[in-house]
């Protein structure tokens, strides 16, 4: 059974393309589902699976997490208080829950996953292949712009933020660059390319490595 895992900056087509290459395989094309499924698996609501999966990148944004979650300063390394995502027993849970659900999906059905690690979890899986989409940052933001009916410096916000909190979660839980092109089979720039004729060629590269 076929599997592609598509991730990609804000605004370069990665839901669009993915939801494209879905239609063509006849697969079914997962996204927030996995949310449904982390939270169901931890008997927690669905914005905390959603919080997990937007970290706070800076220091003052971790202490205020630890805050809102009632977690006891003071214990720290060489002096500095812990954050807390850095508590093991709340990352460790939540990641083996999302390993779990994505692993059970891939050898269920045919599938095309959107984000959430699925490249790192699913790597090396058979007849699987990981896509990663780019575009330039003018063309991004026109297109979020136009997406969301926003003005120029609401898009440049949203991108910033979405990619930002994207590095910080591939960083957090696989220890890996997420715009790093080693974690994939494929690569394409939407700058010229079309979202459909994008999706043929994952369709392609998929019958080629598979």
């Amino acid at each position: 059974m076929p599997i592609v895992t598509i991730r990609g900056q804000l605004g370069s087509g990665a839901p669009e393309i993915g939801r494209g290459v879905a239609e063509l395989l006849h697969a079914d094309y997962v996204d927030r589902e996995i949310i449904a499924g982390v939270a169901a698996r931890l008997q927690r609501d669905e914005q905390d699976v959603i919080a997990k999966e937007m970290p706070a990148s800076s220091l003052l944004g971790r202490i205020a997490e630890a805050l809102d979650r009632g977690i006891p300063f003071g214990a720290g390394v060489e002096g500095a208080y812990l954050p807390a995502w850095e508590i093991p027993l709340d990352d460790r849970r939540y990641l083996q829950a999302l390993e779990s659900v994505i692993r059970e999906l891939a050898r269920s059905q045919s599938l095309v996953i959107r984000g959430r690690g699925s490249q790192f979890i699913l790597k090396g899986y058979p007849h699987s292949l990981h896509v990663f989409t780019v575009a330039p940052v003018k063309m991004r933001v026109k297109r979020v712009m136009e997406e969301r009916q926003s003005n120029e410096e609401a898009a440049e916000r949203e991108i910033a933020r979405f990619d930002g909190a994207s590095r910080e979660f591939i960083k957090r839980y696989f220890q890996g660059g997420w715009e790093d092109p080693i974690h994939y089979d494929l690569v394409l720039n939407t700058e010229n390319l079309g979202f459909q004729a994008a999706a043929s060629i994952v369709v392609q590269a998929l019958s080629i490595k598979t």
